[in-house]
């Protein structure tokens, strides 16, 4: 198993999830786990999901997210667990 973290963050509107999810089952790419907050209009939401299904390079999965982001207008980023783990261990 290969694990990603995606963050979503931006101001909330319909069918974020919907869009960021239907991207995912697309690419083979399972939600292992999410969790989601709106606080005052603004939207965050973290998955972990498995990325060793999928046929796709992990930096285009990156890109195509991001493409997802703009356009529902959020900020949509993905990082492999590895590095993620790394970076907050510092």
């Amino acid at each position: 198993m290969k694990k990603a973290i995606i963050t979503v963050v931006g101001k909330d509107t319909v069918g974020i999830i919907a869009k960021v999810c239907t991207y995912l089952a697309e690419h083979q790419i399972n939600i292992l786990d999410i969790s989601q907050t709106i606080v005052q209009d603004y939207f965050n939401m973290m998955m972990i999901v498995d990325i060793g299904a999928t046929k796709q390079d992990f930096g285009d999965i990156c890109a195509d997210l991001e493409t997802v982001g703009e356009e529902i207008g959020v900020v949509i980023k993905c990082q492999k667990e590895e590095i993620f783990d790394s970076m907050h261990r510092i």
